[in-house]
């Protein structure tokens, strides 16, 4: 008999947590409550609810939370300070949702006195370190109930059966038959896994992708944008100020409009195995761009550089779990000082899948000195002479062991 007398679970209502939920209580016999975090995924999450009742959870144990502004303002954002990319490509918008819901389940447990959490990751997955490494970070006693490294459910055709057999109902089940992809989606993106993704060498199905347009099928003509940037963080949007969540959203019906953000990615997963994923992240692409337009005349060169040097370090902390660690958070408080200076704004062109930076200005920050920069005449705001001793002290080291390499 288990010990734990109420759980908090990751609730979204879909295969996965609708089956843990019955399992829950068929082998622990404890009091279950559900999370489901609404972060942007534009699924209509009553359902969700409506299922929880259905199962016996009481009315005041269903806890369905809006935290759009709090995952953009304090996840997204902050992670898009440092410019983060992982392994080149990914923009890590399944890792970087995971410690705001496990901080939010934690601090649930906490409220309706509950010693464990559970959630729906695979024993395969980054999500399954992420969540515990979050609770165990925010709430070193609490207990993990992870029912995918205990139970015998182990294909997503067993996870079907099991919830037919128990009259749980399943939405987005393929057209073609079959379990449905594995699917995450919030305000920063969606994503895809499974069924024929697992085969490297097969293109995704173009009736697969839902937030954006292919790039051929864009409009002919493109769309120019303006973004302003106060202390790193996109502020505005062609003149109209707007909420970090807000700013997402545009952003992302204007990137899907045009076909930007599609990514096909086989990534190394911190469990040790090769995984293959489709990804749609059509806001956070234009963040990256933009963002890096505005640092290019506010940041100087060699603080820029440290960053990235960094930004890699600071990718896998975030891809591997450790958001709430001690060294996210001290790299955190590096990049937010740098972001001081970052202000400004850059206009991008929009077109079939590009983002194309137009243009760029600071009036308070920036550092590019057209004096200086000039190919005409400066008026001597350059000597062009000291090049000469600067590049002799530099080649001292080399011209030295050159001479002793002479044969």
């Amino acid at each position: 008999m288990s010990d734990v007398k109420k759980v908090v679970l990751a609730y979204s209502g879909g295969l996965d947590t609708s089956v843990i939920l019955k399992w829950l209580q068929d082998n622990y016999a404890c009091e279950v409550v559900t999370f489901t975090a609404d972060l942007g995924q534009g699924e209509e999450l009553e359902p969700a609810r409506q299922k929880a009742l259905k199962f016996g959870i009481k009315p005041e144990n269903i806890y369905i939370d809006d935290l759009r502004e709090e995952f953009v303002r304090d996840f997204v954002f902050p992670m898009f300070r440092a410019n983060t990319v992982y392994e080149g490509e990914y923009l890590l918008g399944t890792s970087i949702a995971r410690p705001l819901i496990a901080k939010r389940l934690i601090d649930i447990a906490r409220e309706t006195g509950a010693e464990a959490i559970s959630h729906g990751a695979t024993g395969k997955g980054n999500d399954q370190v992420r969540f515990e490494l979050g609770a165990y970070a925010l709430m070193p006693e609490v207990k993990v109930i992870a029912p995918w490294r205990e139970w015998d459910l182990l294909s997503r055709e067993k996870l079907l059966a099991y919830a037919e057999a128990n009259d749980i109902p399943v939405e987005m089940k393929h057209r073609n038959g079959g379990a449905p992809y594995s699917m995450d989606a919030n305000l920063l993106h969606i994503s895809y896994e499974g069924r024929h993704l697992e085969n490297p060498e097969a293109e995704a199905e173009d009736a697969m992708w839902r937030w954006t347009v292919s790039p051929e099928a864009a409009p002919d003509a493109a769309e120019y944008l303006d973004v302003e940037f106060e202390q790193g963080d996109i502020v505005a949007l062609n003149g109209v100020r707007l909420s970090p969540a807000q700013v997402l959203t545009k952003l992302n019906e204007l990137g899907g409009k045009h076909g930007i953000g599609r990514l096909d990615l086989v990534e190394n997963r911190y469990v040790g195995m090769k995984s293959r994923g489709c990804y749609e992240t059509p806001g956070g692409t234009i963040i990256l761009k933009a963002h890096r337009a505005i640092e290019s005349i506010t940041l100087d060169r060699e603080v820029a550089h440290l960053k990235d040097d960094l930004m890699p370090r600071y990718a896998s902390l975030i891809y591997n779990g450790y958001w709430w660690s001690p060294e996210r958070k001290v790299l955190q408080t590096l990049i937010d000082e740098t972001q001081k200076t970052v202000n400004g704004w850059v206009r991008l062109k929009l077109y079939k899948g590009n983002v194309i930076v137009v243009a760029r200005d600071s009036k308070t920050d920036s550092l590019f000195d057209k004096t200086i920069a000039t190919f005409d005449d400066d008026g001597g705001a350059y000597n062009q002479n000291d090049a000469g001793g600067f590049i002799k002290l530099n080649a001292l080291r080399m011209r030295i062991a050159g001479r002793l390499n002479r044969k």
